[in-house]
C-alpha cells in the first residue's frame, strides 16, 4: 500500500470515528452495533428470535376399543411424521387403558394436532389431546416404547397346574378338602328345605403304606 493510500484511508478512518455511529430508528437516534473496517455506514445486527422450547408430545385420552399402535400410526401420520407412540397397558392382561402418548417431530404439528383432534368423536368417544410441555415430560417416558407385551396363556398354565402329577399326599389333601365343600353344599340345601339326594363322591383316599418290620428269629 502507497503512502498516498494510506493517507486517504487515514482521512477515512479520522471521519467515520468523527461522525457520530448512530442511525434513526422509528425517528430516534439508536447506537449502531458494530463499525464496518474498510469504511462506510454504521450497521446494526439482525434481530434474533428467541428458540422456544417446545415440545412435541401428546396426550391422547378416552382412546377407543380397537384404535392402537397400528392404527394410531396410520391416521395420525396425515398430519406429520411420528416420532415415538405409546399407549399404556396392563402388565397382566396387556390390555389398553385407553390412553397414550405421542412425538411429533415438529412441535408446530403437535400443536396443530391438539387444536384438530381435542374432542374429536371417534368410535362414540370424544378424544382428549393435549400437548404436554417440555418440563412436564417424564424422563422415562418412552422408556420401552417399542415393547409389545405378549400376555399369558392363564387357562393354560391352570390346566397344567391341575393336571400335574402329584404325591400321595398331595392327593389325600385335594380329597380331603372336595369332600368338605360336598358337605358344605349339603348343609346348604338340607337349611333350604330342598329335597334332593346329593350324588356320593367316589374318592380313593390312599393310607399311607406301613413299615413292615421282620423278625430276626
Amino acid at each position: 500500500m502507497g503512502a498516498k493510500a494510506k493517507k486517504s484511508l487515514k482521512k477515512k478512518m479520522s471521519k467515520i470515528s468523527s461522525s457520530p455511529s448512530t442511525q434513526l430508528v422509528n425517528g430516534k437516534q439508536a447506537a449502531a452495533d458494530f463499525l464496518p473496517l474498510e469504511g462506510g455506514p454504521a450497521r446494526n445486527l439482525p434481530e434474533l428470535k428467541e428458540l422456544k422450547n417446545k415440545s412435541g408430545v401428546l396426550y391422547i385420552g378416552r382412546i377407543p376399543h380397537g384404535f392402537y399402535e397400528d392404527e394410531m400410526k396410520a391416521y395420525f401420520s396425515q398430519f406429520g411424521t411420528i416420532k415415538r407412540l405409546r399407549i399404556a397397558r396392563n402388565k397382566k392382561t396387556g390390555k389398553s387403558k385407553h390412553f397414550g402418548f405421542m412425538e411429533f417431530d415438529d412441535s408446530e404439528v403437535a400443536e396443530v394436532v391438539a387444536e384438530c383432534m381435542h374432542n374429536y368423536l371417534l368410535f362414540e368417544h370424544l378424544l382428549q389431546v393435549h400437548v404436554i410441555p417440555q418440563e412436564h415430560v417424564h424422563p422415562k417416558l418412552w422408556k420401552g416404547f417399542n415393547y409389545r407385551y405378549n400376555p399369558l396363556n392363564r387357562l393354560q398354565t391352570e390346566r397344567k397346574l391341575h393336571n400335574k402329577e402329584r404325591t400321595l399326599d398331595e392327593h389325600r389333601r385335594l380329597v380331603v378338602r372336595i369332600m368338605k365343600q360336598d358337605q358344605k353344599r349339603r348343609k346348604k340345601i338340607e337349611a333350604a328345605g330342598l329335597d334332593y339326594e346329593c350324588p356320593e363322591f367316589v374318592g380313593d383316599v390312599k393310607s399311607v403304606p406301613k413299615k413292615i418290620k421282620f423278625s430276626q428269629d
